[in-house]
């Protein structure tokens, strides 16, 4: 039964022109980065009346943010998870476009990092990526912090 209905998903997919594949993806909605410089002046005029730029009374350090909220509420922040910006070109990746913020389990980087030790595969799905770029990106870190060493003369067992 198994078998017939794997040929027949492989005749639709043949008849549509679309591949069926496999991924190890955990969320199948991929982020999504707007770019600032295609937003029309209309976008960029609504935005400004719908979040006016107010002075929050955000936490400066991490014992006063400890204490505050969760889901955490400030999205500006720079280890907030729901959303990226570039300070180059100014675009905004939205890391999860299909849920709002207070639907999020996890939304601060420094909460998870004082979980302790956590697999490649969590923090791909803590960060909405594959565990394979997650790995992409420590080796890419690990590359830089060696080069560091090697240039300034650091020690990086002293700083851990």
């Amino acid at each position: 039964m198994d078998q017939a209905k794997r040929l027949n998903a492989a005749k639709e997919d043949r008849n549509t022109g679309r591949r069926s594949r496999t991924t190890r993806r955990k969320r199948p909605i991929r982020a999504r980065t707007v770019p600032i410089k295609k937003m029309t002046k209309e976008q960029l005029k609504l935005g400004r009346l719908l979040y006016p730029e107010t002075d929050h009374q955000r936490p400066k350090t991490r014992a006063e943010c400890l204490n505050t909220e969760r889901p955490c509420p400030y999205v500006s922040c720079k280890h907030h998870l729901y959303l990226d910006v570039n300070s180059e070109t100014g675009s905004i990746k939205l890391n999860f476009p299909d849920i709002e913020v207070w639907q999020m389990t996890e939304t601060c980087t420094l909460d998870v990092t004082e979980r302790g030790g956590v697999t490649l595969e969590e923090v791909g799905e803590i960060m909405n990526l594959t565990r394979e770029r997650i790995r992409q990106l420590e080796m890419s870190a690990l590359t830089k912090l060696l080069q560091l060493e090697e240039e300034d003369g650091l020690n990086l067992e002293e700083l851990i």
